[in-house]
């Protein structure tokens, strides 16, 4: 929820909706989330196509990252030897949570708002799997749209560790501790790229063998195209800027955004292009 502005949330994506002028008139407004504090960026490592599953373009990186300022928190295979995620999306209405998995193992990123996780469980089952098969659940950040449901689904994913980036773990409520991550740490292969602004310890998720990014509210979809942290809810908007750039260094077929549409191909071009007029 935001405390910065008695507009709701679920109107102001409504309004949002019905038209593109306002994502016009300022260039990055999205349907986003709530507020937030400041945080710092750094710059996250080139990636290169290569052949992917489904169509999407695979990524191994062109060299190690730089800016990683945490130990990651597992050592996975080497990216060569390890499969694209599927993905499904859980559409909550105005938020999006995901169900990621590979080799009948699953990571839910983001748990909507209160009550969602009925919904998780249909993602789940579309792709064959149940709660016991959910090793990790990821929370982009700290907003109760996107953290409403982790005490219900962590309680269902018994077997599951939670995470989020450390100046959000503070803020969320969970049954069981939440492991703090930072740039360049790993979670089931996954990659946690640090993009402040929108709050301080807000992160994306990239798959860098499928090249699949989940962008969290660092970016939106909006009329089949991408635009930047929505300002209504996001404090620091200098640093929600250059976390886009830092996306922008990467490259990912797919984006998968907590608000819009996902973009399915050429999603990295637009975020370059979107990074240029910031």
């Amino acid at each position: 929820m935001s405390t910065d502005t008695p507009t709701s949330r679920r109107s102001f994506f409504t309004n949002l909706g019905r038209g593109t002028a306002a994502a016009v008139g300022v260039g990055i407004v999205v349907a986003a989330c709530s507020s937030g504090n400041e945080g710092s960026t750094t710059s996250a490592p080139a990636l290169t196509p290569t052949t992917g599953a489904k169509g999407l373009a695979t990524t191994t990186s062109t060299r190690a990252p730089q800016d990683a300022t945490t130990t990651s928190t597992e050592v996975p295979p080497p990216v060569d030897e390890m499969a694209a995620v599927v993905w499904e999306r859980a559409n909550l209405g105005f938020v999006s949570a995901y169900v990621l998995a590979r080799a009948g193992e699953a990571v839910i990123i983001d748990t909507g708002v209160a009550g969602s996780e009925g919904s998780i469980g249909d993602s789940l089952a579309a792709i064959s799997l149940g709660w016991d098969d959910v090793s990790h659940v990821i929370l982009t950040h700290r907003h109760n749209d996107h953290q409403g449901s982790l005490p219900a689904v962590i309680r269902l994913a018994a077997n599951a560790a939670a995470y989020a980036g450390a100046a959000d773990v503070p803020a969320i409520d969970s049954p069981r501790s939440v492991t703090p991550v930072g740039d360049g740490d790993s979670v089931f292969g996954l990659k946690i790229i640090h993009t402040p602004g929108h709050t301080p310890g807000h992160i994306a998720v990239l798959d860098p063998v499928g090249g699949l990014l989940v962008a969290g509210d660092s970016m939106n979809g909006s009329n089949g195209g991408v635009i930047g942290a929505n300002p209504q809810f996001s404090p620091d908007m200098p640093a929600a800027n250059a976390s886009v750039k830092k996306l922008a260094q990467l490259t990912f077929g797919t984006v998968l955004f907590g608000h819009g549409e996902p973009i399915e191909a050429g999603a990295s071009t637009l975020v370059v292009a979107l990074a240029a007029t910031l």
